[in-house]
């Protein structure tokens, strides 16, 4: 579906990209002399970019699954690879979220960022732009250049503004997210030699047999599992997250875990939907662990970032959870819109931990900016020195254990809906995580916000700032408004989710 939303010629979804670029190298040419300066440009590209999406949704025609704002342009001629971005229902969200996160960010590192000031800025802003691509991209070479483009603002991120051993953690984090890619590169190279073509929906119709099904879904595997991350390619994000400054772990659980949710619907169960039939209880069966097995790690952490990281991996296993339960519930109940549930409630999972992780990460700076620990133990009655940020750090904890009325609530409760679609004892694992969320998200606001005041320094806090009340604040109302009124959200995400569950619900193999 071509869409006439361009400007200067330029469609809207080449400025959602190459904006927050521009905007980022102006930063750095700004240098760090003019530091003030180069905060508030960073500050204006980040609201801009922001408002700039908002058309996306406004103009979005939420009765088809086509492909909208759709552009194309030669890139690469001699490999047939085009500069092709669109976005649907799965896709445009995930955009949103993007351009959204991404102001808090900045606003999050406004004082508390000292050395190399710009370069810190510039980076989050070119990592903006660079995860737009990932989302948008309909070239499936395209992806892959912004997919591994984005390892490198973060890479810098960690390994420059980190904690004491951020180069190990950065140099884990890259390991792991490139190596895993590189199968996929090769999985698009094989494909692109069959079709001719690195088009997305081109690849979506090429004929497969079983054998390269299952070899193409495992090269996907390979860079999606790590990027979510699922167990046990997990590791590395614990560390990343413990290290990174606090804007980096923001970006990295709200908008960098949910490109390997992405990648799946996108690529890897359209592409090999009937190896990922056949496979899909291997998954399942990873995904459980992470919400039993990780949830049972989160409740012995005594570093906040570390439990909220370990929170994380298991909140992303009722993602892929999620999206692997389709085939089992057509299966069972040959109801195709049924089968299309999980993978709703996988979507709707990925905002709303794209806001509640990213808001417990910023309550923890705010936290670790006033007596730099991040240690549960040094912490107790934070709420009778800070009542305004206690507050808010209780309304994000249960949003974080699923409390009704958040959006925390609504993906966990359709996915485990779903669960009971396909199979009794895949809901009974997955209902733990009400109880095991509840466990270690309460069990941290005990030892760190309620109760006397614990020590001398918890004593000498103080309450928000109004530029700390202005970015909890907008995420709240983010959190209440997806718990409270979720169809917006789904409405625009059904009709592009039904036609993915047509896709995979039919076979593929030659004949």
């Amino acid at each position: 579906m071509e869409n006439g939303n361009n400007m200067l010629g330029i469609g809207l979804l080449s400025w959602l990209v190459w904006l927050p670029v521009a905007g980022g190298l102006l930063v750095i040419a700004l240098g760090d002399a003019r530091a003030s300066l180069a905060r508030w440009v960073a500050l204006a590209t980040a609201l801009v970019t922001f408002v700039a999406s908002l058309p996306l949704y406004g103009s979005f025609d939420t009765t088809t699954a086509a492909f909208q704002f759709v552009e194309r342009a030669a890139w690469i001629p001699a490999f047939s690879a085009t500069y092709h971005l669109g976005v649907d229902g799965i896709s445009m969200p995930l955009v949103l979220l993007t351009t959204f996160i991404t102001i808090p960010v900045v606003i999050a590192g406004w004082k508390v960022i000292e050395t190399r000031p710009t370069q810190y800025f510039a980076a989050f802003l070119i990592m903006e732009g660079l995860m737009v691509g990932v989302f948008a991209a309909l070239d499936s070479l395209l992806f892959y250049f912004f997919w591994e483009a984005m390892l490198i603002p973060m890479f810098l991120i960690i390994g420059i503004w980190g904690g004491p051993r951020r180069v190990y953690a950065t140099i884990k984090f890259f390991l792991y997210t490139f190596l895993g890619s590189v199968f996929m590169l090769i999985a698009l190279i094989y494909m692109y030699l069959k079709a001719g073509s690195y088009e997305v929906t081109d690849l979506h119709r090429l004929p497969l047999t079983l054998t390269e099904q299952y070899w193409i879904f495992f090269a996907f595997f390979a860079a999606f599992a790590v990027k979510i991350p699922m167990f046990p390619v997990h590791t590395w994000l614990p560390d990343a997250h413990v290290e990174a400054p606090t804007g980096g772990s923001v970006v990295l659980a709200a908008i960098m875990l949910k490109m390997g949710g992405y990648g799946f619907l996108r690529f890897a169960l359209p592409i090999a939907p009937d190896a990922s039939r056949e496979l899909d209880t291997f998954v399942i069966a990873l995904s459980l662990i992470a919400v039993v097995y990780i949830g049972l790690v989160a409740l012995v952490q005594s570093d906040m970032k570390k439990l909220i990281a370990y929170s994380s991996i298991a909140h992303m296993g009722f993602v892929t959870l999620g999206v692997f339960l389709a085939f089992d519930i057509q299966t069972a109940t040959g109801d195709l819109r049924g089968a299309g549930m999980g993978i709703d409630g996988a979507m709707v999972q990925m905002i709303s931990h794209g806001l509640v992780s990213g808001a417990m990460f910023l309550c923890v700076g705010v936290m670790y900016d006033r007596m730099h620990s991040r240690e549960i133990s040094d912490y107790g009655g934070v709420i009778n020195r800070m009542p305004i940020f206690g507050a808010f750090m209780v309304l994000f904890a249960m949003a974080n254990a699923g409390l009704p009325g958040t959006s925390g609530f609504v993906g966990e409760f359709l996915v485990i809906l779903a669960s009971f679609k396909a199979n009794f004892w895949y809901a009974f694992l997955a209902a733990t995580t009400l109880v095991l969320g509840a466990a270690y998200t309460l069990w941290l606001v005990k030892r760190v916000i309620l109760g006397p005041v614990a020590n001398a320094h918890v004593a000498e806090l103080t309450d928000l700032d109004g530029r700390e009340f202005l970015i909890l604040a907008v995420l709240a109302v983010g959190v209440l408004a997806l718990g409270l009124w979720p169809a917006p959200l789904l409405e625009v995400m059904q009709p592009s989710v039904q036609h993915l569950v047509e896709q995979i619900v039919s076979s593929k193999l030659p004949g």
